[in-house]
């Protein structure tokens, strides 16, 4: 997932003085902002990198609230400018404008999300209404709009190049599409709108962040847990030891299935798992977050509606390559067949297995009937899908989780699977900088050079889950690169995976694996950047593209080439097993049905929420939700939606509301991508540089769909994708 960075100019709704009048420190005293402010002047360090070795939590509110007046001041100037509106004047001022704000929110976002703390937490309560306030006031600002609006009115006629006259349109766009052309009325309750849904965004991401480190499962009981390896039991002991615990702590990831669960032997303790992921934020009190869902979906509609849409999906998806919520729809409506069959029959082998274990374990009918089964069994529940889908797994392809964990070690399959990957494609080499300051101990810092040993960008690595650090995985910079500011890129990647006992090798799955891949994939997006504004910079595009790019690169981390320079024994350094690698292989259209379900349910459970009309009552999220997954026919009782309403973080926080089905209709680019790759020769420099120089390089300098059948030479196709999950037959057209 690639994190929402807030616009390239923000908008507020104070002047410049009484934003600096207001400004306060988050642990209650008025801070001065000045020179000895590790944000007062751009960072010296090797590409502007972010000073984590000087920049304390008190160095946030004071610069953020000094970088909102300084734009408000530098956007006053702008909007008053007696010239008459010409693009330089105009336009290129606002992508130069705002430069300390952007430097500090861009850190302080980065560090809330992946290493927070009470008093940062204080901060963002505090900050969230201000800076949806300061984007307010200057997308709503009529004297700038009408700059604006004159320009676009003339852009045919002012001798502009494609890019300039892009940055026009995309400038255009955004401020009707923020409520310029409102009267001041609308606009007055739109600001209302907009502070009270940023407040709702923060305070969501503080309860669940709370509710999912307080819904850990814990047990002093280590027969509980049988089945985990001991590193396993390691990792557990020292999440118990980091929480001041007696005993054994799994901490939940923030999907709805748990990773452990396809290893615990306990079907007891697999429920309990399973149970208190999905009710994580459902536990009432501070931490339940459906009051606050019920109303963020309440006010968007609202806002929709003032904005002159029938529901926010319609305004939100305006500007993406779907276009509309009914295009969205009926894209993933047609998949809903596919995927529920084979996730039933998956279910049906599932099943089979149980009763035959278990009749095989009692010999008596009478025993297994304790259980209230049938068959000498027990029906099939969510939380015994990983476990027995895993033995599916190995009876069908001979393979083992535990058997390729060994081969798949977190450092070395950065080293030499992703960076490997990238140098065989681009050219790219790799040199880690120790000497850059980081925000937490186990981030790993490189700087990139590109194929003609020129630096091209620095990358961050924070794989290690902490309790601190919000679930999931995602990409996002530090620094933007744009020609017009004279910037490189400055981007980290963000993880959540195990941390190994002190000593032990760092052991991943191979989806663990797959998920690396991707998040470089936006990596290499934001680093090929080559644009001149800041605006149209790197991954700054459409929802529905910016997953095609890091998905696409997903496809190498199972490339012949690549995965045997990767794919080593942790201890022996030995390569995986020919045979091995080809079950592993093999098994990749594995359970299929069953993830293509659960990401169905959850989009279109995102955008059941967000085609609510203004005029629909406040809803009971665990009612309505049921309703919706009945309605979309994605209700399976043992295929549970990847994201529950309660803990969808993507749709409520971070930028995704009425954008989740983006993942599919990316994955519908990307594996049509790959079998152009494919087509072509497969994994060469030429067809490298070609994608980098069409795409990866243009951020959004074109109408994406343009610029992606430009570069296929087609209109995309979701045949690839169908056949790719092994839903369809390998064999026939597009």
């Amino acid at each position: 997932m690639r994190m929402g960075r807030a616009l390239q100019i923000g908008m507020g709704i104070l002047a410049g003085a009484a934003l600096a009048g207001a400004a306060r420190s988050a642990v209650g005293q008025a801070a001065e902002f000045g020179p000895e402010n590790p944000f007062y002047a751009a960072s010296v360090l090797p590409f502007q990198a972010p000073p984590f070795d000087r920049i304390k939590d008190a160095d946030y509110q004071p610069a953020l609230e000094a970088g909102m007046a300084e734009q408000m001041k530098e956007v006053e100037a702008i909007a008053n400018n007696p010239a008459a509106p010409t693009f330089a004047n105009t336009l290129v001022a606002l992508e130069k404008s705002g430069q300390l704000y952007n430097r500090v929110q861009a850190v302080f976002d980065a560090v809330v999300q992946a290493n927070s703390d009470p008093v940062l937490e204080k901060v963002d309560e505090i900050e969230s209404p201000r800076r949806a306030a300061h984007d307010d006031a200057i997308f709503l600002n009529e004297r700038l709009f009408a700059r604006v609006a004159e320009i676009y009115g003339q852009r045919e006629k002012l001798g502009l190049d494609a890019e300039s006259r892009r940055l026009v349109e995309v400038y255009y766009r955004n401020f009707v599409h923020a409520g310029a052309k409102l009267s001041a009325e609308d606009k007055a309750q739109l600001k209302r709108l907009n502070e009270e849904e940023s407040t709702l965004e923060n305070g969501f991401r503080s309860k669940l962040l709370a509710a999912t480190q307080a819904a850990a499962y814990s047990t002093s009981d280590r027969a509980a847990l049988r089945g985990l390896t001991q590193a396993q039991l390691e990792a557990a002991t020292e999440a118990a030891k980091e929480r001041k615990a007696e005993g054994y702590v799994l901490p939940l990831q923030n999907t709805t299935q748990q990773p452990v669960l396809a290893a615990l032997e306990d079907r007891a303790t697999r429920q309990a798992v399973f149970e208190d992921s999905w009710n994580r934020a459902e536990r009432g009190g501070a931490n339940d977050t459906r009051a606050t869902i019920a109303r963020l979906a309440q006010l968007r509609a609202q806002k929709a509606k003032l904005l002159g849409y029938s529901n926010y999906a319609a305004w939100a998806l305006e500007d993406q390559m779907a276009k509309t919520p009914e295009a969205a729809i009926e894209f993933m409506d047609a998949l809903v067949p596919a995927a529920t069959a084979k996730a039933a029959l998956e279910g049906r082998d599932i099943q089979a297995l149980i009763y035959t274990q278990a009749a095989g374990a009692t010999q008596a009918a009478d025993a297994a009937q304790k259980d209230g089964t049938q068959k000498g069994g027990f029906e099939l529940q969510p939380w015994d899908w990983e476990f027995y889908s895993e033995q599916v797994r190995r009876a069908k392809y001979a393979i083992d989780e535990a058997q390729v964990r060994p081969y798949f070690e977190v450092n070395n399959v950065l080293e030499d699977g992703v960076f490997y990957a990238a140098n065989r494609l681009y050219g790219l080499a790799f040199k880690e900088r120790k000497d850059i300051p980081v925000y937490a101990p186990d981030v790993r810092v490189f700087e990139v050079f590109d194929a003609n040993a020129k630096p091209l960008a620095l990358v961050y690595f924070d794989y290690f889950k902490r309790d601190n650090k919000s679930g999931g995985a995602w990409m996002d910079t530090f620094v933007g690169q744009s020609k017009l500011l004279g910037t490189l890129p400055v981007i980290y990647n963000v993880a959540n995976f195990p941390k190994p006992a002190a000593g032990e090798p760092a052991l991943i799955g191979f989806d663990d694996v797959t998920t690396m891949f991707h998040e470089f994939g936006h990596a290499l997006h934001g680093m090929f950047s080559n644009v001149e504004y800041p605006l149209l910079s790197g991954t700054d595009v459409p929802r529905d593209f910016v997953e095609f790019p890091s998905q696409f690169n997903e496809h190498w981390a199972s490339d012949p080439a690549v995965f045997g320079h990767y794919a080593k024994h942790c201890k022996t350094g030995a390569a995986m097993p020919a045979e091995l690698a080809a079950k592993l292989r093999s098994a990749a259209k594995f359970n299929q049905g069953y993830m293509l379900t659960e990401l169905l349910a959850a989009a279109e459970l995102d955008m059941q929420w967000h085609t609510l009309p203004a005029t629909a009552p406040l809803q009971n999220p665990d009612a309505f939700e049921q309703a919706a997954l009945e309605r979309k026919r994605v209700a399976l009782a043992t295929v549970p939606p990847r994201y529950r309403s309660s803990y969808f973080a993507h749709i409520w926080s971070t930028g995704y509301a009425a954008g989740y089905y983006a993942y599919l209709w990316s994955e519908m680019l990307d594996d049509d991508a790959y079998q152009w790759f494919e087509t072509h020769g497969g994994m060469t420099r030429a067809n490298g540089d070609r994608f980098r120089r069409m795409v990866l390089s243009r951020g959004n300098t074109e109408e994406l769909g343009k610029m992606y059948a430009a570069w296929l030479g087609a209109e995309p196709s979701a045949g690839p994708m169908l056949r790719d999950r092994g839903l369809i037959e390998e064999t026939g057209g597009k």
